[in-house]
């Protein structure tokens, strides 16, 4: 009578298991890659001058449209982000997953939803990894409203005479130009402009490992997505290192302080690869700089 007690025991546990794990699973897949969370971040800044003081910036990446993120999704998006009021609005990449077929339906209507994101001065997007070989990605880009930053800069004026560098890089995971060839037309920007430096400099990059190729003493904020922050986390550990992609293998939590430059890395919204999300919500960030 022990032994089949025992075993009862056993079945028990191992029933018990399957029920923690299925729930984990179920939570993961359909609560846990739901909702939108704002993460706020307060960057200090002292060239900061006071007309721009309280700079807003919206960080949004990772989008991977088709998987777990859809029209309702992207509606929700632009409504968080309105409610802001952001100066300007930039995207780091992974806009459609590689996994997902989209019709022109679907294009007129991704481009139609992300349209009316409203940024006072105005939205920016560089590419990742799955909008390599996503050929209308350039289009849903234009007909959203957004300056295509792939391997280019921006100057942005508030004031005639104090400006913000804004550059981006496309993809580092796939094309033939190396960095150095990406960055060249910032970087003569600023060796001839040696008297009239920016303000304060940014650049936009997908995958965040790649910020050790780069002069970061060039930008005082680097901004990038990839990592998701690890899209499966746990207690404790955080991020499950060895389920991260190549790209953010060394940066994937969502801030490092590398010499003087400040790198945050978003959580992004949808999901890859996997359908899941643990520990880690759907989210985007905000920024605000000042001066003190």
């Amino acid at each position: 009578m022990k032994g089949k007690g025992n075993i009862k025991k056993i079945i028990l546990f191992f029933i018990f298991i399957i029920i923690i794990i299925t729930g984990v699973l179920l939570y993961s897949r359909y609560i846990g890659t739901s909702g939108l969370k704002i993460k706020e971040y307060k960057i200090v800044n002292e060239n900061f001058y006071n007309d721009y003081y309280g700079f807003k910036i919206v960080h949004i990446s990772d989008i991977h449209y088709g998987r777990t993120t859809f029209d309702k999704d992207l509606k929700n998006l632009v409504k968080k982000i309105n409610m802001v009021k952001p100066d300007i609005v930039v995207f780091t990449g992974d806009l459609i997953d590689q996994d997902t077929k989209v019709t022109n339906e679907q294009i007129d209507k991704i481009s139609s939803i992300l349209s009316k994101i409203d940024a006072e001065i105005g939205k920016f997007a560089t590419n990742g990894n799955h909008d390599y070989y996503f050929k209308n990605w350039d289009l849903i880009i234009e007909n959203s409203g957004f300056t295509n930053l792939n391997d280019k800069y921006e100057l942005i004026y508030k004031e005639p005479d104090r400006y913000i560098l804004l550059a981006g890089l496309s993809t580092n995971l796939y094309g033939k130009k190396q960095i150095s060839e990406k960055l060249k037309p910032v970087n003569e920007y600023l060796k001839d402009n040696q008297e009239n430096k920016p303000m304060y400099s940014i650049l936009l990059m997908h995958e965040p490992d790649f910020i050790d190729d780069i002069n970061s003493d060039d930008f005082d904020l680097v901004l990038s997505g990839h990592s998701h922050n690890g899209q499966v986390r746990m207690p404790f550990i955080g991020a499950i290192k060895q389920s991260l992609p190549i790209g953010c293998k060394k940066y994937y939590d969502e801030y490092y302080k590398i010499k003087n430059t400040d790198l945050y890395i978003s959580s992004g919204i949808g999901t890859s690869t996997v359908s899941f999300r643990l520990f880690n919500r759907p989210s985007f960030n905000l920024y605000r700089i000042t001066n003190k």
